[in-house]
């Protein structure tokens, strides 16, 4: 369960002759970075896999400013719940904290099975959701997730809303304020967290719960950032409005707006005349940016709101874009497109400005990601052929371009660096790679400059470093097209943008995402949850004929469950339809015919 995107299917330009080669190679002018990192594994409990959180709407920090990592890894045991797996091979996962070259596993709650650390404090605190090993009498078979915090050396449960048995932490800051969202046991077809129930959005403080309520007429709310004054962000539905693109984008089935919720008070961010707006990230002085979309809904323009008024932070020329991570001084890193929607740059807006952060040599998309005190910002770079398996994390700063960050690794890099999350002010960077076997793991770059020559004469180095890896030798275990949805978080626009041509020049993906407009849109309707950073799952035995009623058009991460398979056999595949965990929707996947 992780990964922000708000996904559509995702398609990168692979004409390069189209594309001015201005805007390709933009790393061949001189740099001034120079940093040197050593890189950590962060490695397992045993299982194959390990990750942090990205979520799919909204900005997570996952490192702290004391180089504290959170997360959560594959144990070797076998999920308890196996109709409704915690993650794509049906492993037990615990979440840990990274401290000192040393991995912690935090545990669960007394009968659970998984637990997952979603945000961490500057102090240590950690929001997250654990398994009770109880299931949810409304839905049977299904398990009961709760919101959790640990707190230094405790575990603590945060309880549900008006008697609901599910909840989710999503965010904490350093006076133990928790933000999330809970299912109450009210009846409701809109849900945005699935399962049939109505979702709000919560404050836990002081060991009780307070439901932050709804904009406008809207009855579901959710929970998605925090700040050290206790400010909290996060989406809520706004009226009864059918919005299909809201469903579209994991937002809910309904007209969704952001909000601001401070000191008691919810107050509505605004839109530029669409029916979906969100959140994505929020600073200590209560600014927020995210994306709206403009009358019609064919666009979609980044926003920054200065507690007064949403401000469009416009893009490239091109009609899409959005802002995903903010710093305290108010730059902002995200994504904008050039004139036709083919071209997307990662952006970084500052002092009423935009700025094409670039490429690295030889791509021709990029993402930004995070960006810190010192408006350090780490993203991707993808290469013209649209192959995410071969996305480079990148680095850049002021007065330079990118930098491929494995190029400035210590002894080369033992995983392909796909997912950076989080940059913190020191310059350390947490996210998620791909080992050689394919298998994701969690990773913490460490800045050490000129100190990395030395240690790594003396040998001091040697225990946090691997062999090279040829960065295009790894045999994923998920189709590359889904690397795409699991990367482009909240940038739906780009998503759908970037989808067919891609599709097109990859023979042997061309069955990957060939549904039709109207059955994208007959399926958003039958679609049962949404949203990211929790178990939005249906029960398999749910959906009969998998192909037909319960179809989805939504490629499929890296961790799904609930997954039903197709009866014909074409081309030596059976399409599954599954839970995606990561993007919080229904999704299809591909799976080898048996012989």
């Amino acid at each position: 369960m992780r990964v922000r995107l708000i996904v559509f299917q995702i398609m990168i330009l692979t004409i390069a002759a189209t594309i001015p080669s201005w805007l390709i190679a933009q790393e061949n002018s001189p740099s001034k970075v120079q940093h040197r990192y050593k890189l950590v594994d962060l490695g397992t409990f045993g299982g194959p896999q390990s990750y942090v959180n990205i979520p799919d709407i909204s900005y997570a920090p996952v490192l702290n400013n004391r180089g504290i990592v959170a997360g959560y890894a594959d144990t070797a045991a076998p999920d308890p719940f196996p109709d409704f797996c915690y993650d794509s091979d049906c492993f037990v996962a615990h979440a840990f904290r990274f401290r000192s070259g040393g991995v912690k596993d935090l545990g669960t709650l007394p009968g659970g099975g998984s637990s997952q650390a979603n945000w961490i404090s500057d102090n240590a605190l950690i929001a997250g959701i654990s398994e009770n090993g109880e299931t949810d009498p409304l839905v049977p078979g299904f398990p009961e997730f709760r919101a959790v915090l640990w707190d230094r050396h405790k575990l603590i449960d945060l309880g549900t809303l008006d008697g609901g048995y599910q909840s989710l932490a999503t965010a904490v800051n350093s006076r133990g304020q928790v933000a999330g969202f809970a299912t109450t046991t009210v009846p409701d077809p809109d849900s945005m967290f699935g399962l049939g129930f109505q979702t709000r959005a919560f404050l836990w403080q002081n060991g009780a719960m307070q439901d932050l309520g709804t904009l406008g007429t809207g009855t579901n709310a959710v929970a998605l950032l925090i700040n050290e004054k206790g400010q909290i962000a996060g989406n809520s539905y706004t009226s009864a409005r059918s919005s299909d693109l809201c469903a579209q984008e994991g937002l809910g089935s309904l007209a969704t707006g952001a909000f601001l919720w401070d000191r008691g008070r919810m107050v509505d961010l605004g839109n530029f005349g669409g029916s979906c707006t969100f959140a994505s990230a929020i600073n200590n002085r209560g600014d927020v940016v995210g994306g709206s979309r403009l009358t019609g809904d064919q666009m979609q323009h980044p926003y920054y709101w200065n507690g007064k008024k949403m401000i469009d932070l416009g893009t490239f020329g091109g009609q899409l874009g959005n802002a995903i991570a903010i710093n305290d001084v108010g730059e902002a890193a995200g994504w904008a497109d050039y004139p036709g929607e083919e071209i997307f740059h990662a952006a970084l807006w500052r002092h009423g400005k935009i700025k094409d952060l670039g490429v690295l040599d030889g791509d021709s998309t990029s993402f930004a990601y995070s960006i810190n005190a010192k408006g350090q910002v780490v993203g991707i770079s993808v290469p013209a052929d649209g192959d995410f398996s071969a996305a480079r994390t990148f680095l850049w700063e002021d007065g330079g371009s990118m930098i491929d960050v494995e190029s400035i690794v210590v002894g080369g890099s033992s995983l392909h660096l796909t997912a950076p999350e989080t940059i913190n002010d020191r310059g350390e960077i947490a996210g998620n790679g791909f080992d050689a076997d394919g298998n994701e793991h969690a990773f913490l770059l460490i800045p050490c400059d000129h100190r990395c020559e030395t240690e790594e004469r003396s040998g001091e180095a040697s225990d946090l470093l691997r062999p090279p890896l040829l960065k295009r030798s790894i045999q994923l275990k998920d189709n590359p097209e889904s690397l795409k949805l699991r990367y482009l978080r909240g940038r739906s626009m780009a998503a759908r943008q970037l989808n067919v041509q891609s599709r097109s020049n990859v023979d042997s993906n061309a069955e990957f995402g060939r549904e039709s407009v109207s059955s994208m849109q007959a399926s958003d309707h039958t679609r049962s949850w949404s949203l990211d950073e929790g178990p939005r799952l249906v029960d398999r035995n749910a959906c009969t004929r998998g192909c037909g009623l319960c179809s989805a058009t939504h490629l499929c991460g890296a961790s799904v469950s609930g997954c039903t398979t197709c009866a014909t056999c074409q081309g030596g595949r059976k399409r599954q339809n599954c839970n995606d965990l990561q993007a919080g929707r229904r999704c299809y996947r591909y799976v080898k015919c048996a012989k």
